[in-house]
């Protein structure tokens, strides 16, 4: 008995060492517990995650007014542009986790293209300066030349060249801090959790402050301050990134990503004529273990994963067609069940990640139509101070920097002790009652519109910007739900070397609520007009007051809600699919490349 529970120690030590030795410190050598990773190495990158976001939030939440007022384009237009601009960044997130997770590494992929944005800030920081870079001032409001030729060209390069840098550093900011946590260690695992609330705390100061301080020089000192105070904090934040170097644990790059997905169906569609066994231990690579002279060999070729039932037609890739035990199929026409088990869980998450589009499509209209919302309000704080209107959006992360420790410190624990569960609830519950939020936003948004258009229209009255203040302040605790949520979920998604892709299909959701957001405006845009007895489509006149930006948000609220309860059974059909693991299993491990022979 004793020695049973000695083999159960030495075989935990494999497994944690075995999750340390498949990392390396900034030399490359394999990193040590004691100096690499933690805390302590996870609030570097957390400082370049406040910076960076910083930065972009101060020029992605006023975009709108400098490409309305400066370079001229229609309120339809700037809007389009601000959410192509913002889908741009995160659907490039894909890009930058592919190049990190099959080339570069995490810090390699950050410091690169953390470069590539800073070059952005400055090229927009001089366009906005330099008067012959921009349109001439409007003649009247009746005439305005937009920005064609040359100076759009500057424009969207400067504004891609920012959405390229800030793309692909964002996926690996989260998965690089996360990184710095041994998730085979229980300990370890529970700030892992810690960490991702901190995350998004940094997240929330970074875009406090830009919603606030560089906002506001954006208002008073011109663009060109505010875009070259983008450019001086995230250099600072490159040089907060640099400063951690010696306390990194670095996950090396594992080569091609796409390749050994590519396999997986290439080998199915080839077998696809033969007949998955009934027993699915005689799949090739289906034991989580073999028994040979009492020794139990743990073996690197691959963290084994729990056959599950779903996607059956994928298990064909793992039908091994030729005998003898020395003969070996090419990996086009054989995979291991383990390679087919990421595949499906691949295949499981994207009706969770389709999900937060509509979301996100919320998140689109807050920070276009709601700030000129606040244009047509009253945005006097005293006699002599304004509230720039894109400061609104700092609302709800003012609440957000107190909630977020108090979510962390008392909710979690407190969660803890009546699910068992490391994060207090699960991401997926978490993700839920974010969705289920998010709705009431867009109808509290839809009445305060209502109220705002007929205090103008009929009574020729200006309302106090501070009424639409309740949409941000429900926005902000949903996406505190959701977005955590999301990336929480992703990353722990059990596939070995692509943590950074998969946090990036998190910002993928984002990219893909923009440019819904785009079709969604042209859409009701192009319905409402042909319907309407004048011929005007809700959001058609550049004058909220002519618009029907109220109803238009109904209609969100009505998406939100419909996109509720589709989640509801999503989510249980993906919890529905995962296979319940026995005490006896063994946790999911790295190794860097030895099995650990253990006897019994």
């Amino acid at each position: 008995m004793k020695e049973m529970e000695m083999s159960s120690k030495k075989m935990m030590n494999c497994v944690v060492n075995g999750e340390n030795s498949n990392t390396v410190d900034w030399r490359g050598r394999a990193s040590n517990p004691s100096k690499h990773g933690g805390m302590r190495a996870a609030t570097f990158v957390l400082g370049l995650q406040a910076f960076e976001i910083m930065g972009i939030a101060a020029v992605g939440n006023n975009l709108i007014t400098y490409v309305m007022n400066e370079m001229h384009f229609s309120l339809s237009s700037s809007a389009n542009i601000v959410t192509n601009f913002v889908g741009t960044v995160f659907i490039l997130a894909l890009l930058g986790g592919y190049l990190s997770d099959s080339y570069l590494g995490c810090f390699w992929t950050m410091l690169i293209f953390g470069f590539v944005e800073l070059s952005g800030f400055i090229l927009l920081s001089v366009q906005a300066h330099l008067p012959q870079l921009k349109p001439p001032p409007c003649i009247d409001q009746q005439y305005c030349e937009e920005a064609k030729g040359f100076k759009a060209l500057i424009f969207f390069v400067a504004l891609y060249l920012v959405a390229l840098g800030s793309g692909c550093v964002k996926p690996n900011m989260i998965a690089h801090g996360a990184d710095q946590f041994n998730q085979t260690d229980p300990n370890q695992s529970k700030k892992l959790s810690t960490y991702f609330n901190a995350a998004y705390f940094a997240f929330s100061m970074g875009e406090l402050i830009a919603l606030t301080v560089l906002v506001w020089v954006q208002t008073h000192s011109g663009m060109d301050v505010g875009f070259g105070v983008s450019a001086a904090v995230m250099a600072m934040g490159l040089i907060t990134l640099v400063s951690g170097t010696l306390y990194y644990r670095n996950k090396p790059p594992q080569g091609s990503i796409i390749t050994p997905i590519a396999q997986v169906f290439v080998a199915a569609i080839l077998k696809r004529k033969q007949v998955c066994p009934s027993n699915p231990d005689m799949l090739y690579g289906s034991q989580n273990h073999t028994l040979n002279n009492n020794i139990v060999a743990l073996s690197s070729d691959s963290a084994k994963l729990v056959h599950t039932q779903r996607f059956r037609f994928l298990d064909k890739a793992c039908i091994k067609l030729q005998d003898g035990i020395n003969t070996k199929e090419s990996p086009w026409r054989l995979c291991t069940m383990t390679q087919v088990e990421q595949v499906k869980i691949l295949i499981s998450v994207i009706p969770i990640f389709a999900c937060t589009i509509i979301f996100n499509t919320i998140l689109a209209q807050l920070q276009t139509f709601s700030v000129q919302q606040g244009n047509s309000m009253n945005t006097h704080l005293t006699n002599s101070f304004k509230i720039p209107p894109a400061s609104l959006q700092a609302i709800p992360y003012i609440i957000l920097i107190i909630l977020v420790p108090l979510y962390d410190t008392f909710f979690v624990p407190f969660a803890r002790k009546f699910t068992n569960h490391e994060s207090g609830i699960t991401p997926l519950q978490r993700i839920g009652t974010g969705l289920f939020l998010v709705t009431f936003s867009m109808i509290s948004a839809a009445i305060m519109e209502k109220i705002r258009r007929d205090k103008s229209v009929i009574s020729n009255q200006t309302i106090s910007i501070f009424w639409i203040t309740p949409q941000f302040l429900i926005f902000g605790i949903s996406e505190m739900l959701t977005a955590v949520g999301l990336i929480e979920f992703f990353y722990k998604q059990s596939l070995k070397g692509m943590q950074a892709f998969l946090t990036a299909m998190t910002y993928c959701s984002y990219s893909f609520g923009f440019y819904f957001s785009s079709i969604l405006v042209s859409l009701v845009n192009k319905i409402s007009s042909s319907t309407s007895s004048n011929h005007k489509g809700w959001l058609s006149d550049n004058n909220l007051n002519n618009d029907r930006l109220d109803l238009f948000y109904w209609l969100l609220a009505v998406l939100s809600f419909l996109n509720f309860l589709n989640y509801l059974f999503w989510s249980k059909w993906y919890s529905g699919n995962i296979p319940s693991r026995s005490s006896s299993q063994i946790q999911e491990f790295e190794t860097n490349g030895d099995d650990c022979l253990l006897k019994v």
